[in-house]
């Protein structure tokens, strides 16, 4: 799967996660196109954080996967989610997040949309 249909999977998953959840923002649009745009940067700043720093953090932290028997991936999934609300919070748009339990529980609908998506999409993920 290319690397744009990624960011727009994670562009549907970010905007459902921020309809489902109160603490997690999007800020700075005050149109449906700009918010549209603003969440297609956000989805592909959190793609590439995914692509560079993840690897790097997974293979740092390995004996927690282990130890947790994968249940740290929701923990590091949540710390992407949260470096890109940090990226992004240094604009005036982006993404906003209040507490690590927010973080947490959007990077778990984040996960299971993207997964969904992925699957369901002619070219996805093999079955």
């Amino acid at each position: 799967m290319g690397f744009l249909m990624r960011v727009i999977i994670n562009g549907v998953a970010i905007w459902l996660a921020t309809v489902l959840l109160s603490g997690l923002q999007i800020v700075g649009a005050d149109s449906t196109g700009q918010k549209i745009g603003i969440i297609a940067l956000i989805a592909l700043i959190f793609g590439l954080v995914n692509a560079i720093v993840k690897p790097l953090v997974k293979l740092l932290s390995l004996p927690l996967y282990i130890l947790t028997l994968g249940l740290f991936t929701l923990v590091v999934n949540a710390l992407m989610l949260m470096l890109t609300a940090w990226i992004t919070g240094h604009t005036d748009w982006g993404l906003r997040i209040d507490t690590f339990g927010t973080a947490v529980l959007g990077a778990l609908i984040i996960s299971i949309v993207s997964f969904v998506l992925s699957v369901a999409l002619p070219g996805g993920r093999k079955r």
